[in-house]
C-alpha cells in the first residue's frame, strides 16, 4: 500500500498550493451564511487563505475570498479571521 495522498488547496492570498489541513476555510454555507470552518469538514462552498497575517491582508485586499465565493463578506468575518491569525 502507498503512501496516503495529502489533499492541497490554493491560498487565496498567496496562490500557493498547500496541504489543506495548513490553511483556514471560510465557507458560504447553502442558507448563504458566511463562517470560518477551522475543522475543514462543513458543509459549503469553501475558499481557503494560510494561517499568515501577511497573506490574509493580501487576500482581503484583492477580495479574493468574495470572488471565490462570489459574494460580499461583512467586516466581522474579517475581523474574525485576523483575531484567529493573531493579527488584531
Amino acid at each position: 500500500m502507498g503512501p496516503k495522498k495529502i489533499p492541497l488547496r490554493r491560498c487565496n492570498g498567496c496562490g500557493e498550493m498547500k496541504p489543506k489541513k495548513e490553511l483556514i476555510r471560510v465557507i458560504l454555507t447553502p442558507d448563504g451564511m458566511i463562517e470560518l470552518d477551522l475543522t475543514g469538514k462543513k458543509n459549503g462552498r469553501g475558499a481557503y487563505v494560510c494561517r499568515d497575517a501577511a497573506c490574509f491582508a493580501k487576500a482581503r485586499k484583492a477580495k479574493a475570498i468574495e470572488r471565490s465565493l462570489g459574494v460580499a463578506i461583512p467586516e466581522e468575518i474579517y475581523e474574525r479571521l485576523g483575531k484567529e491569525l493573531g493579527d488584531e
